[in-house]
């Protein structure tokens, strides 16, 4: 099927670092939350792993379980270390079958490996002595460890931005533009804010199937502050790349939108980055999105309704280009 290329006029963009055959893509580039959609292969598993980097950006409920499988694997190893040692070798204790005497030794170890020490049960001999040293002095690593990791991720700069779920092709100025707005959640809020959208559309050259990549100019880019919701505007006229597209035309070329944002946190003293993704499934045709916000009637105050981010309604198009 012939795709059809974008306009003369646009400004193609060759440094985005993202390859051009179509036939080694398996896809989007960009999943609908920023993250690459990629799999890696290629390298053994361990030369590829980042621990540091993956305990920082795994998501928290993952976190704890690592957290709390280490500390339990941790301390079976050392109660079955005491155990192979000699249950004689541990004073103090009161179990009077196999099973208790393992649920105390489970417990000893975990009081030393967190240098609590209760005292009702102490090493005896060399060997049971030096047992609980080392382990005592691995927890205190462990939680030296785990205590950076915990600030590391409480701490590490992050761009509280959402985005809209689609993208709109909505009535702007007498014609046609693509819109989709993003909004801060958390009372982080950035200065000196940029965006920049990059178009990714497949299209034939010389009997193959390409890649191409366009930049989207917005009417406005930059930002001196982002407080509230953002609509991103993409004006369609003769400077942009999708000029003259149809639906179907969009959909042949599996049009994708990369968008970049970047901005300076002042809470994190930090630039944070943001990335996002619509592909030509995530387009609606003919809508304007709601206003997220009005003013508050008891003060002066304004009211920003974030869970109205998505919302639009239909909206005659100029022409109605894309029936």
């Amino acid at each position: 099927m012939l795709l059809k290329k974008p306009n003369r006029k646009a400004q193609i963009n060759n440094e985005t670092g993202l390859g051009t055959n179509t036939s080694l893509s398996g896809g989007r580039f960009f999943k609908n939350n920023g993250n690459p959609n990629l799999d890696v292969t290629g390298l053994p598993f361990w030369q590829r792993l980042n621990i540091y980097h993956s305990l920082l950006s795994m998501p928290t409920w993952k976190f704890l379980l690592v957290i709390i499988g280490f500390f339990v694997m941790t301390n079976l190893i050392f109660a079955g270390l005491y155990l192979s040692i000699g249950i004689n070798h541990l004073g103090g204790m009161v179990a009077s079958n196999d099973a208790e005497k393992f649920g105390e030794a489970f417990f000893f170890s975990a009081q030393t490996f967190t240098t609590v020490g209760y005292g009702r049960i102490n090493p005896i001999g060399f060997a049971a002595s030096l047992t609980a040293s080392m382990e005592a002095l691995i927890g205190l690593m462990s939680f030296a460890l785990a205590t950076g990791l915990l600030y590391g991720r409480f701490a590490r700069p992050r761009a509280y931005i959402r985005y809209s779920k689609n993208a709109l092709f909505a009535p702007f100025r007498d014609g046609i533009a693509l819109m989709y707005r993003m909004v801060p959640y958390t009372k982080n809020y950035l200065v000196n804010v940029e965006v920049k959208i990059t178009l990714a559309v497949r299209i034939e050259e010389d009997g193959q199937q390409k890649t191409r990549f366009y930049n989207m100019p917005l009417d406005i880019s930059k930002a001196n502050t982002m407080t509230a919701n953002w609509t991103l505007v993409h004006i369609i006229n003769e400077e942009s790349p999708i000029y003259g597209f149809s639906k179907q035309d969009l959909m042949n070329a599996h049009a994708e939108l990369l968008v970049f944002v970047q901005g300076f946190d002042e809470s994190f003293s930090n630039t944070v980055i943001s990335r996002g993704s619509y592909s030509y499934e995530d387009f609606v045709y003919g809508a304007k999105f709601v206003p997220m916000y009005h003013p508050n009637a008891e003060n002066s105050r304004t009211i920003l309704h974030l869970d109205k981010l998505d919302e639009y309604v239909p909206a005659e198009l100029p022409g109605n280009p894309y029936e």
